[in-house]
């Protein structure tokens, strides 16, 4: 074969090959959010979706509550005492 011929061979794969990249794109699977159709027209149509109480920003708590639940987070607990005894555990063979 030629160089001429080799060449043209080359070229002519290569611009096949630059098709087939763009067609590999497009393939054909299932999302994870196939046959929710239904279930998205439903959301889109309701006229409120939202809980009425979630526009509160009046949010009750007791502030010396709060305060005691931090502290117990920002300081550690004191360590379990520790004891001074002595546990053998099996037969005595002395």
């Amino acid at each position: 074969m030629s160089r001429n011929k080799l060449l043209l061979v080359l070229l002519g794969t290569s611009l096949l090959a630059g098709c087939a990249a763009d067609y590999l794109n497009n393939y054909d699977t299932m999302t994870l959010a196939s046959g929710d159709s239904q279930k998205a027209n439903q959301l889109l149509q309701t006229v409120d979706p939202y809980n009425p109480v979630s526009n509160n920003t009046k949010i009750e708590g007791d502030g010396a509550r709060s305060v005691g639940a931090v502290q117990r987070y920002r300081i550690p607990p004191p360590p379990p005492p520790t004891t001074n005894m002595t546990v053998n555990v099996g037969p005595n063979t002395q």
